[in-house]
């Protein structure tokens, strides 16, 4: 009886809540929308015959458009399937002024950063000296996405929220010059009522203190007037992109990073945001299993950059970048010394896929083993490839899923790619105690990454997200010893699993997967 009215109460809340009522009056302007264009659609022969020449036009320029294949698709099949409907929304997609001026505010930042994301010669140097096709990667990452490669690097890994949360409240407790956070998730709760006692006492103090989350916050999380709380405390808070009853593309890119600078002394990022539920503090999906790294060392100062170009994104006047560069460095203990770190960012507007394409070289280049732990398996035909061409070369490919899903939508659709790729020799696990959060690649004792890039299309293609890439570190092997920990807890899937799966969901996520790369 407990159980059902909890779960009366959830569906209530669901319903007349303020995520129910934003679905409910975007509805209703999708249905203002292209409803006239219906009726005008089967009255009007002229307006048929218009529709459908700017439907061919549309559909040869998506054919020739430089864009994901998958994307392509979904188009192709609206757009057939229901032209005005598809054309309508096609052409509203693409004349989005806050969207383009968001284009625009990035591309301006990050040529105001370039001159202080300069990589050493002498770095690059060294890394060629070591591996041709290393250096020819790092070389890309900083061509197309301003993104310099660090030698000496510092980092240390955390292979649950809890140990990211102890270190990061000691670093915060430590800070003397400024404290900048951007996270996707912010609720209140045992963990954000430490971190906030912490700021609001440090910016009295006279530290700056920046505090920046993303607007779906604002849908059940945070009131509106969060920020102006903080203010209170002295904090400087700013929404990215709140999120408000209209139709807008804009509102499909969210700032899915995590990041936290310190002085320009340590930095984090991972997949941990500040809920209690990443700390085990609050059971939703059983136990919640997540990771970050902190990184130390001149490295930090990428973090504080990606960090400023967001926060500018609605700012006019220039800001001084040289007041939060550090060129000393400082390495507390427990760090892993040695090797190289890219900390990178990436954003939907620039046509750039960093984040995938990161993905792929790891794949494409292993020999050994690619480790992989991921909460979502929403992919394309290019990642699918990959994984089943790595596992057909003889590599070991391993990926670790939620066995608990956090989306019921989103396991479902995983589920669709299970299959193939088990009968291609990729190898997949359900983390049976819960729901694995991490965003985690190891590669060959050599490579990895800890990020907040999912392996989905919203990850790859639609949100601003961040990782750390790591070369010849040997917090490799932390981060490698702790996949394995993670896989004892695990149920290996195999096709006869497969096959019994619930033929209704089965299907439910096959049907699911038209409309993919918006989930």
């Amino acid at each position: 009886m407990k159980k059902q009215l909890e779960k009366l109460k959830k569906f209530w809340k669901l319903i007349f809540g303020r995520t129910g009522i934003l679905v409910l009056l975007l509805l209703v302007q999708a249905v203002i929308l292209f409803g006239g264009f219906a009726i005008i659609d089967k009255d009007a022969w002229i307006v048929n015959y218009a529709i459908g020449l700017l439907a061919a036009i549309i559909l040869i320029y998506i054919l020739n458009a430089r864009s994901n294949s998958s994307f392509k698709l979904m188009w192709i099949i609206l757009i057939l399937l229901v032209p005005v409907v598809g054309v309508v929304f096609y052409i509203f997609t693409r004349l989005q002024p806050g969207t383009a001026y968001i284009a625009h505010r990035v591309d301006a930042l990050i040529e105001e950063e370039k001159d202080y994301l300069t990589p050493h010669k002498n770095t690059l140097y060294d890394v060629y000296a070591e591996s041709k096709q290393e250096c020819g990667f790092m070389r890309y990452m900083y061509q197309k996405g301003n993104y310099p490669v660090y030698n000496n690097a510092s980092v240390k890994y955390f292979p649950l929220g809890e140990d990211k949360f102890q270190e990061l409240l000691y670093q915060l407790e430590r800070a003397e010059k400024f404290i900048f956070m951007e996270y996707f998730i912010v609720d209140k709760g045992i963990m954000w009522n430490r971190i906030l006692r912490i700021l609001a006492r440090k910016a009295r103090e006279g530290v700056e203190v920046r505090f920046m989350y993303d607007g779906t916050c604002t849908l059940s999380l945070l009131p509106r007037n969060y920020p102006k709380r903080l203010e209170k405390l002295g904090i400087q808070c700013k929404v990215f992109a709140p999120m408000r009853p209209f139709l807008s593309t804009h509102q499909n890119n969210r700032d899915h990073r995590k990041i936290a600078v310190i002085d320009g002394r340590a930095a984090f990022t991972g997949g941990i945001n500040l809920a209690d539920e990443y700390i085990n503090r609050k059971e939703r999906f059983g136990h919640w299993k997540d990771t970050a790294v902190m990184v130390q060392g001149e490295a930090v100062n990428s973090f504080t950059l990606m960090f400023l170009q967001m926060w500018n994104i609605s700012v006019k006047e220039p800001e001084d970048y040289s007041r939060y560069m550090q060129n000393t460095t400082v390495i507390d203990r427990g760090m892993r010394n040695g090797g190289y770190v890219i900390p990178y960012g990436d954003s939907p507007y620039d046509d750039e896929e960093v984040g995938e394409k990161v993905y792929l070289d790891i794949l494409n280049r292993s020999q050994d083993y690619v480790h992989i732990m991921t909460p979502y398996l929403i992919i394309d035909e290019e990642m699918i490839n990959a994984l089943i061409f790595a596992a057909q070369r003889g590599v070991e490919v391993k990926l670790i899923l939620p066995h608990i899903p956090d989306k019921k939508y989103a396991y479902m659709l995983a589920r669709t790619y299970y299959a193939e790729l088990i009968r291609n020799g990729v190898e997949i696990y359900e983390y049976t105690p819960g729901f694995v959060h991490a965003k985690v690649f190891t590669c060959d004792d050599e490579r990895a990454v800890v990020g907040t890039i999912n392996l989905d299309y919203r990850s790859l293609y639609l949100h601003f997200e961040c990782a750390t890439y790591i070369w010849k570190n040997p917090v490799i092997n932390d981060i490698e010893l702790d996949f394995y920990n993670t896989l004892e807890k695990c149920q290996r899937i195999d096709l006869e699993n497969c096959k019994k799966y619930n033929p209704i969901a089965k299907v439910t996520g096959q049907i699911l997967r038209l409309v993919a790369p918006l989930m």
